[in-house]
């Protein structure tokens, strides 16, 4: 369906083409869930893999009016910092979550365009709910690291330099720093990979 497409649309400009994330983007990405997250309750969409991976990704933004919520319920008593932390993980989950996804979506097309019948048998709605199942554990597997990591940091001055606290600060200092270059390359990865794969389809779908 065209709203749909727009709906994609705006969530790649979002997530994979503009640099950080901001007031007027953020307000349309919430809209734009809530009408697609509707509008997939509909009997007119087909229940297909596309679709159960497209609400993933509008269920996302679950988390983005989370965050929202919670800097201006705990802004009027008084941030501390946990609860700051906290809302900014539900942010770097909504973005990573909702990249990977979009990606997901983006090889999807590419498998329709191109492999069609070979691809058929995998295309199911089964996997496509395994497949955002895997994402968000692994999403929230990342942001359980980065807030044991802050925590930790917050506490560093208790924490001896010997023993077993003192080793768990080293590992989530340095598993942290990994999976923070990771997710940067990553996040490049994508870009260029969706570039590539709307690219051919583009090209594919263009008349010679």
């Amino acid at each position: 369906m065209k709203d749909l497409r727009r709906y994609l649309a705006l969530k790649y400009i979002q997530y994979l083409v503009l640099s950080s994330s901001n007031a007027v983007s953020t307000l349309l990405g919430l809209l734009g869930s809530a009408y697609t997250m509707i509008l997939l309750q509909s009997a007119k969409v087909s229940s297909k893999s596309t679709a159960v991976l497209i609400s993933s990704l509008a269920q996302a933004d679950i988390l983005v009016f989370l965050s929202l919520v919670s800097d201006v319920v705990l802004g009027s008593f008084g941030v501390s910092p946990s609860a700051s932390s906290l809302a900014q993980m539900l942010l770097v989950a909504n973005a990573h979550a909702s990249c990977v996804l979009l990606s997901c979506v983006a090889f999807e097309a590419y498998l329709i365009t191109f492999l069609p019948s070979e691809s058929r048998p995998h295309r199911t709605v089964r996997n496509a709910r395994l497949v955002s199942r895997a994402i968000w554990m692994l999403v929230a597997a990342e942001c359980a690291l980065f807030l044991l990591d802050d925590h930790l940091r917050a506490s560093s001055s208790s924490v001896p330099s010997h023993g077993p606290l003192g080793l768990l600060f080293h590992i989530s200092s340095t598993a942290t720093a990994l999976l923070q270059s990771l997710s940067y390359i990553l996040g490049i990865l994508l870009r260029i990979v969706n570039v590539y794969i709307y690219y051919k389809i583009f090209f594919s779908m263009s008349p010679r």
